[in-house]
């Protein structure tokens, strides 16, 4: 039974508070990928990326991703996970999986912190980068798209989520 929802997006795009804030209006349990990879490693993300190295990151994204087991939980993915076809393959049999998509402009304003933050990009690629490499991934892997239009809150969010579901 496909119990799960999966959230997938850019960084910025809110998948761990939307997936909070629904997890609790749905009823369901509710984990973050990241901080998985995070507990797993014993260090935080950017420690990973700084210290271990992409490779390794992303290595150990799929490994948690394609191992995950949960009933009856939305998950939020990192930003990154779509680049593995297997642990997004195992997510797809687990449940739905639904793209928050936020607009480029919106991301922008909203991470600040690129540097600090966790995120997988190589050093010579700036977060438009990132959002272009990415956006046919999500779109390919959606089972549902949730689009966010500027000037929507979280809670705009989670109610979209809910009519689409």
């Amino acid at each position: 039974m496909m119990d799960n929802m999966i959230l997938i997006g850019m960084p910025g795009s809110g998948k761990s508070t939307v997936g909070v804030l629904f997890a609790k209006a749905a009823g369901l349990l509710f984990t973050d990928v990241d901080l998985l990879i995070s507990h797993r490693a014993q260090k935080p993300l950017q420690r990973i990326l700084d210290e271990d190295g992409l490779d390794a990151f992303l290595a150990l994204e799929e490994a948690v991703g394609s191992t995950l087991t949960a009933h009856h939980t939305v998950i939020a993915t990192g930003g990154s996970m779509v680049h593995s076809e297997k642990a997004m393959r195992h997510l797809q049999a687990m449940g739905r999986v639904v793209f928050i998509d936020v607009p480029f402009a919106e991301i922008e304003r909203r991470v600040t912190n690129i540097k600090t933050r966790g995120i997988v990009f190589r050093h010579n690629e700036t977060l438009a980068d990132v959002y272009r490499a990415r956006l046919p991934l999500y779109e390919r892997y959606a089972d549902v798209t949730v689009r966010v239009q500027p000037g929507d809150t979280i809670e705009d969010t989670v109610d979209k989520l809910m009519e689409q579901l």
